[in-house]
């Protein structure tokens, strides 16, 4: 009897500690502070006060190599990306600027809290405000507001900016760094505080998870991806793969082992290899040869990195001894989060694979990019699909509130497709060519949204675009070996 009264107070105080549980569940259900988030549906904060921003050229002046290497980086491109800006665009015209500002508060957060960005268009705006995220955003956050968004971890921006303070002798500027300053740092210009945060991924959180503006559901999941897998667990942060060389960021990926201080970079560099693509050609049309090589190099990088990201296995399965289908097994060998991740209802990563015989003739082939730049419907794909309020396919982000189907692949993880084979008297061994192919988006997604840049963006006085350019692929693996017809 004591056993099965002992066993009763335990379900009894499971039953009254659901409630303690419930409202973290129903996080995604609370609705923003307006109080807190001023700037809503961006939840970014700013202790205002007399301390001004600092624009990226005054940084320069110190920090000359750290300039160089963010001069052309996703973070300096964010707001006067072509891709975002038409995409912004399009928002507005969907969905009016309050709900836009959600984008603008991680494409320029200076912007939104100054009231410069007004919308899409680059005109009439100061460099920190055009610069996007730029050295002095990431240095003026003082801390994140995570656990009081209404998902109650970061998300949609959710950092406190503080870039200095009013003193009894005047304004101060302050800069918030990883590291414990070292006498004289600052010279003068401005004093250095220790921020711990600058060493964790919560940092890149408040604006690499990124939630509907209303229902506050998942869009953008890099986040948690990293907090759900190994690299969490084996505290590789952000940080340690994306402010670094190539060479450090196999490291970090194969090894888990941290970078030291010496190592970091100012890259930022990931998979948007297209925005590098554009920045040069724009830098080549107006004559900046220097940024031209720069944005060429970290084009380049961006190739390199998808290329080590994946690794691609082929088993055959026979039945009766004669072969009947291919198992390809897609791995995520180095990348910290799904593959891909971001907009995965955008991001294009596919399998095309062609088989031949011992005499060359093709006996089968999939996922070929047609002449229209379209994948065909069998195409096996690794992305998701979103979809909106009557649970239909969708594919606007302030329209999508969640998936109807996620084949995206976890760090470390890797994600099996089956081909059947229609020739079974095929003449073998047989000759199996993979390929693991990524793009940026969908090409009528892309031409749309280039079609959609504001009228302040010339893509042929800038980028010499006179019409829709076909998006870049790149083939992160490739791969042919030989399957004996029989067993």
């Amino acid at each position: 009897m004591k056993k099965k009264t002992f066993r009763r107070e335990l379900m009894v105080m499971g039953m009254l500690a659901m409630p303690i549980l419930l409202p973290g569940m129903a996080g995604a259900m609370d609705k923003v502070d307006k109080e807190l988030y001023p700037y809503a549906p961006s939840l970014v904060n700013w202790e205002k006060s007399k301390a001004e921003f600092t624009p990226p050229e005054t940084c320069a002046e110190c920090h000359p190599q750290q300039f160089e290497e963010w001069t052309g980086s996703m973070h300096a491109l964010a707001f006067k990306d072509p891709v975002y800006q038409g995409e912004l665009n399009k928002a507005v015209k969907a969905a009016g600027h309050d709900i836009a500002r959600q984008c603008e508060g991680c494409h320029s957060p200076v912007g939104v809290v100054t009231g410069q960005v007004k919308g899409p268009g680059l005109t009439g705006l100061n460099s920190i405000a055009l610069n996007g995220v730029s050295c002095d955003i990431c240095h003026s956050v003082k801390s994140h507001t995570g656990w009081q968004t209404p998902y109650h971890q970061p998300e949609n921006g959710s950092f406190v900016m503080s870039p200095g303070k009013e003193t009894p002798d005047g304004v101060v500027l302050t800069k918030y760094g990883p590291y414990a300053p070292e006498e004289g740092c600052g010279e003068g210009f401005h004093e250095c505080v220790e921020q711990p945060l600058h060493k964790t991924t919560e940092l890149c959180a408040n604006c690499h998870q990124v939630h509907h503006y209303e229902t506050h559901t998942p869009l953008e999941s890099t986040y948690r991806e990293w907090k759900d897998g190994p690299y969490s667990v084996k505290n590789i942060a952000c940080q340690d793969c994306h402010m670094v060389d190539y060479d450090t960021f196999v490291r970090s990926a194969d090894e888990f082992k941290k970078p030291e201080r010496g190592e970091f970079r100012h890259y930022f560099n990931g998979a948007n290899f297209l925005v590098y693509y554009l920045l040069e050609q724009a830098a080549k049309k107006g004559g900046d040869e220097a940024l031209a090589a720069n944005a060429h190099s970290k084009f380049e990088l961006a190739v390199a990195r998808l290329k080590a990201a994946a690794e691609v296995e082929v088993m055959p399965i026979y039945r009766d001894n004669k072969l009947a289908e291919l198992k390809v097994r897609v791995h995520n060998k180095r990348a910290g989060h799904n593959l891909p991740t971001s907009l995965t209802n955008i991001r294009q990563i596919w399998l095309e694979m062609t088989v031949k015989d011992q005499d060359g003739k093709v006996i089968m082939t999939t996922g070929t990019v047609g002449k229209d730049g379209e994948l065909p419907e069998e195409v096996r794909l690794f992305n998701s699909d979103g979809m909106g309020d009557g649970f239909h396919f969708q594919v606007d982000p302030w329209k999508v509130i969640s998936f109807s189907r996620h084949e995206t692949i976890p760090p470390k993880g890797y994600k099996d497709v089956y081909y059947g084979l229609a020739a079974p008297q095929a003449k073998g061994p047989l000759s199996v060519e993979v390929k693991l192919r990524y793009r940026q988006a969908e090409q009528k997604i892309a031409h749309a949204l280039l079609a959609a840049v504001p009228s302040d963006i010339d893509l042929a006085a800038t980028y010499g675009l006179t019409s829709m350019p076909d998006l870049p692929v790149v083939d992160m693996v490739e791969k042919t070996v030989s399957v004996p017809a029989t067993k």
